[in-house]
């Protein structure tokens, strides 16, 4: 019997073999993951990852999941501002799991949090978790975020029903991931820096210029706005709504379990 394929980049693998190479791709990047995010957008990532807390609005006494949160961006921004809400109305602030399935990008996370955030006293956890198999309870948590990490899974409507089954009731789905560019020109011009730029960049930074070239093409290869708001829907959530972002070179996607 012939094993199922999905996609890796543009190439076709099996499909047992697409996690255990997309831990290497971020084995490899770890260390440098960081500053690369800042080359390759030009800093822009960070007011992405802005504009997705902004909308989630963390609040206080609440429990967020942040899946694909290695390196601690997400988490820490959701900290801050939970924490700024909680010490103006006397409450306590969020609590953060930080869930990745690739224990250096997690290195790299907690590492950061005890270098750079050692005078901050807030409720943060760091778990080696498949966005796939989640190991938490059913209605366990008020909010699930992931970001630039779904289109890495190899299946997609998994993670999203997991997503949906860690949920309480009344919780939030947000995610923030590269999407279809929707401004004319813009996109003729987004391909010809990823494809010719990025991975220069990867080699000269990071030493990898492969894992570089999969990640270009790995954006190529995820669905765009409308097609993915309907896998968000198929998975269970309600009142999904898209925001893009610099003119859809990325989108945030966001979903309600009522």
């Amino acid at each position: 019997m012939t094993e199922k394929t999905t996609h890796f980049g543009f190439r076709e693998v099996p499909d047992s073999e697409k996690a255990g190479m997309v831990r290497g791709v971020f084995d490899s990047v770890a260390d440098r993951y960081d500053l690369m995010n800042d080359v390759m957008s030009g800093g822009v990532h960070r007011l992405w990852k802005d504009a997705m807390v902004s909308w989630l609005s963390p609040r206080p006494g609440t429990t967020i999941l942040d899946v694909a949160g290695g390196t601690g961006d997400i988490a820490f921004r959701m900290l801050d501002s939970s924490a700024r809400k909680a010490k103006a109305n006397g409450q306590e602030a969020a609590s953060v799991i930080v869930a990745d399935i690739n224990e250096e990008m997690l290195r790299v996370g907690a590492g950061r949090s005890q270098r750079d955030r050692a005078d901050k006293a807030q409720p943060l956890a760091w778990v080696t978790a498949d966005a796939e198999h989640l190991p938490f309870e059913d209605n366990s948590v008020d909010a699930y975020t992931i970001a630039f990490g779904i289109r890495n899974v190899t299946h997609i409507d998994k993670a999203l029903s997991e997503a949906h089954r860690v949920l309480r009731r009344g919780g939030r789905f947000l995610c923030l991931e590269f999407s279809e560019v929707q401004v004319p020109l813009l996109d003729r011009v987004y391909d010809e820096f990823s494809f010719r730029a990025i991975p220069r960049f990867g080699k000269w930074i990071t030493g990898d210029s492969e894992s570089y070239q999969y990640l270009v093409e790995s954006i190529r290869r995820f669905p765009n706005q409308k097609a993915f708001a309907g896998m968000i829907a198929a998975a269970g959530f309600q009142q999904v709504k898209v925001r893009n972002l610099t003119g859809g070179v990325a989108a945030m996607h966001s979903g309600w379990k009522i």
